[in-house]
């Protein structure tokens, strides 16, 4: 019997080793308000901006905006309350528009057709995984995991 459970043991451990273990690295943005929220996100790649949305999180959630490490150190984020209004902005303007987009380059929005939008800046400290806290009272109120 012992010598069974042994094997057995013996066995499985390798398999047990060589699961794949989920990635915990990305940008989480988390709503600490009553309301449900809509995120856009900008960043820079290497071909340029992009911006994208929109994610949804609602009362007490968080939605992941990036997968995956992080690999620049800023990163920014607009968010607006679908209900009760009001947005957490900023003064670095980027490209959005009411329905799911992704859209390069943060240039002539308007004549492109898109709004230009405020975004805020996150300061990732070069950590490859981040998650940023909206809150009622602190527009931009940020911690880091």
């Amino acid at each position: 019997m012992f010598r069974t459970l042994l094997i057995a043991a013996l066995t499985l451990l390798p398999a047990s080793i060589a699961l794949p273990r989920p990635a915990f690295a990305d940008l989480r943005v988390c709503n600490q308000t009553p309301s449900t929220i809509s995120i856009a996100f900008g960043y820079r790649t290497d071909s340029g901006w992009q911006s994208e949305g929109w994610w949804v999180a609602g009362a007490d959630a968080c939605a992941i905006v990036y997968q995956g490490d992080l690999t620049s150190r800023y990163y920014y984020l607009y968010a607006v309350d679908d209900l009760a209004g009001g947005a957490w902005d900023g003064s670095v303007f980027m490209c959005t528009q009411d329905s799911s987009f992704t859209i390069f380059g943060v240039e002539d929005c308007l004549a492109r057709g898109y709004e230009r939008t405020g975004f805020f800046e996150i300061d990732t400290q070069s950590r490859t995984d981040w998650t940023m806290q909206l809150t009622e009272n602190n527009s931009n109120s940020l911690d880091q995991q």
